[in-house]
């Protein structure tokens, strides 16, 4: 056999071993909780193909499957009853959609931060490399029961991140979640939604519409299989995967127990950026933000402040200043001469100059200035601000 055919051979026989694991991993998607520690280990030990073979044998597995009681490898069974990883595949396939597990090009590396709660594999709906995209993304979540200013910042960063190119995540909930999502696909940007369910299930109901838009403009992307249904400890697991695929997570209104709390927990366990969007103090929903913000949270209030944070060197937010006066543009002597001045009133030139700290001559040489400007006008002999000199003052000790 020529060189080349032996590698064709060789390169046929990976191919046919990776789809072998595809399988596999697509089963145990049916077969274990998203994030079970347990199960990762397992995994880790035996490989794909052999812990399926495992909990598809008869076999005793006391003390092989570490951890495992005999309850629980029969409720691991009883799931891979009548299991066909093939028609998973196929199902997703149909949508356009696809599976993807660890070591394929389009797999996520910093997931597997997540150590044995690393995703067995995703399935994926949309067209975008979720490697490429999870490169430059930010994770922007909050309180489902959000009001109206969590769901107006909430979009204003969603828009804010996508028109900077960033990749908006968030978990497709009402609330901040779905105003983010909005936020950024009505800027035209990139999206990536989280589902704690299978990616041909539009949950919630409601968002229906806008989970078709994702899939249309962004991604999808879950770890049950085609079919699976959310529950509550299944939303808290998924929140796992939003941390650790993302540069930092954003939080935007949460209670003191809100499944928010637990993405940015996650996330500042996996040493990515945690930060927060301040609310009203005697707002409930700002409670679990500012708690976080007395932590390791870092304070922003728009889009310019959170990539600042979490994107290269150089990308620095404007800074933010009152409104330009115009006697700040005075220069220092100008400026001492004015405020030398009384309020009401008039002043000699030689009592400005004494108050000003400088000569008559260059006090009169500034009143004078001062006059072709609008800021004071003569009296007999004497000096007085104007109107207008006078609102400027007003608003200079306002700002102050």
């Amino acid at each position: 056999m020529t060189p080349d055919g032996g590698g064709a051979v060789a390169g046929c026989a990976g191919e046919r071993e990776r789809e072998r694991e595809r399988s596999a991993r697509a089963a145990l998607t049916r077969i274990l909780e998203p994030g079970e520690e347990h199960g990762g280990r397992w995994l880790r030990e035996f490989g794909a193909e052999g812990l399926l073979a495992l909990l598809t044998s008869k076999d005793c597995l006391e003390g092989v499957l570490t951890g495992a009681t005999e309850r629980r490898v029969r409720g691991l069974r009883a799931r891979a009853v009548g299991m066909e990883p093939e028609r998973d595949l196929d199902a997703v396939q149909a949508l356009g959609g696809r599976f993807i597990v660890p070591g394929d090009p389009e797999w996520p590396s910093q997931l597997n931060d997540l150590g044995d709660a690393r995703p067995v594999g995703l399935w994926v709906r949309g067209l975008p490399d979720l490697r490429k995209w999870a490169l430059r993304s930010v994770a922007v979540v909050g309180a489902r029961a959000c009001t109206p200013y969590g769901a107006h910042m909430a979009a204003t960063l969603g828009s804010g991140l996508a028109e900077r190119g960033w990749v908006v995540v968030s978990g497709a909930a009402f609330g901040v979640d779905g105003s983010a999502h909005r936020g950024a696909l009505a800027a035209g940007g990139a999206t990536v939604a989280v589902l704690a369910c299978g990616v041909d299930v539009a949950y919630p109901r409601g968002h229906g519409t806008l989970i078709g838009r994702i899939v249309e403009q962004g991604l999808v992307i879950g770890e049950l299989p085609p079919g699976g249904h959310p529950t509550p400890s299944r939303f808290v697991l998924r929140n796992r995967v939003i941390a650790a695929l993302t540069r930092g997570t954003v939080v935007v209104e949460a209670e003191h127990r809100s499944g928010s709390l637990v993405t940015a927990r996650s996330a500042q366990r996996l040493g990515r950026y945690t930060i927060g969007v301040p609310g009203p103090a005697t707002s409930g929903l700002s409670a679990g933000v500012h708690d976080l913000l007395r932590g390791e949270g870092v304070l922003v209030t728009d889009a310019a402040e959170v990539v600042e944070l979490i994107g290269a060197m150089g990308e620095l937010a404007p800074a933010h200043t009152g409104p330009v006066l115009p006697r700040d543009l005075l220069d220092p002597a100008g400026r001492r001469v004015l405020e030398a001045l009384p309020a009401r009133g008039a002043a000699h030139g030689q009592d400005v100059a004494r108050d000003a700290g400088t000569t008559v001559d260059e006090a009169l040489g500034k009143l004078y200035e001062l006059h072709s400007l609008g800021f004071v006008e003569r009296v007999g002999e004497g000096w007085r601000l104007t109107l207008t000199a006078k609102r400027g003052s007003n608003a200079r000790r306002g700002g102050a």
